[in-house]
């Protein structure tokens, strides 16, 4: 059965979703286009590609396809760096073409508008089968949950479910665990989440853990790294 969505505006101007069922938003009221820059990217790809030169291709995982926004960045990174990349994502309920239209990510920064056309292709994607967007981006959509999909080796987890208190069996130990053992050598898993619990269960996993400045809005993210 498909949710209710809402289309929002954050604080930064761009979209988001709210979906009444859960009284929840799909990124940060304080600005869905930064928080996914700051969070993903800045502290996450971007962070393990700069120990991780020349690893080839790169290998993402992202728990919550949703609007599509980290999807079409990580594709303007790829593309950017012309660097080959391997993105896998799942999301148990896409959102309808009507709604994926009025998004408005692709006009927010000028320098990389010229890539708007992407993002129709990432969400026109057939669902569970491997496709090459671009020259360097192939993306693998999934219509399943964590708990059903199959893992790949993966070098950086974006971890962009809905909160703990909304969703708490996302952030299970166990399929945290999941997670974390298909992660490679030198893999980064990163979030929006600073909740202690979690700390905790990454690091009794394996994973070295840091507190970091969170988005605008919110104090602290947590990054971990597999040793």
């Amino acid at each position: 059965m498909d949710r209710e969505i809402k289309l929002i505006e954050t604080e930064d101007g761009s979209h988001s979703l709210y979906v009444p069922e859960l009284n929840e938003t799909y990124h940060s009221f304080h600005g869905a286009y930064r928080e996914s820059i700051h969070v993903f990217f800045l502290y996450g790809l971007d962070h393990w590609f700069m120990h991780n030169h020349g690893k080839q291709p790169i290998r993402i995982f992202e728990v919550g396809f949703g609007t599509g926004l980290n999807s079409w960045l990580a594709l303007v990174w790829a593309e950017q760096n012309k660097l080959p990349m391997l993105y896998h994502t799942i999301e148990p309920f896409p959102i309808p073409e009507d709604i994926y239209n009025k998004l408005n990510y692709t006009s927010i920064d000028e320098e990389i508008s010229h890539y708007k056309g992407y993002f129709e292709e990432l969400h026109k994607a057939e669902w569970d089968k491997g496709d090459a967007i671009t020259p360097y981006f192939n993306m693998k959509k999934d219509k399943t949950t964590l708990e059903e999909v199959k893992l790949y080796p993966t070098d950086v987890v974006f971890f962009d479910a809905f909160a703990p208190s909304k969703q708490p069996e996302l952030w299970s130990k166990e399929l945290l665990k999941k997670v974390v053992d298909a992660m490679n050598p030198g893999g980064v898993f990163v979030t929006y989440c600073a909740k202690g619990q979690l700390k905790r269960d990454l690091a009794e996993l394996g994973l070295q853990v840091e507190t970091l400045p969170g988005p605008p809005g919110k104090k602290e993210m947590i990054r971990g790294t597999k040793l």
